[in-house]
């Protein structure tokens, strides 16, 4: 689960994360998604990039 909020400037950034992994999926140049969602400062942008998304894989072991 991506954070609603960035942790160094708290900015809203949560919202747009599915997006993002749409259009990467679809071949899109991550900076250029980043940019047109307006995620533009770089501690937002190291959340985005440095995501792993688990939670399918650990649910199973709830």
């Amino acid at each position: 689960m991506i954070p609603v909020r960035c942790f160094t400037c708290n900015k809203v950034i949560g919202g747009h994360y599915e997006e993002f992994c749409e259009r990467v999926a679809k071949g899109e140049d991550a900076a250029t998604v980043m940019n047109d969602q307006g995620i533009e400062r770089y501690c937002c942008r190291r959340i985005y990039m440095a995501h792993t998304d688990l939670i399918d894989e650990v649910l199973p072991y709830d």
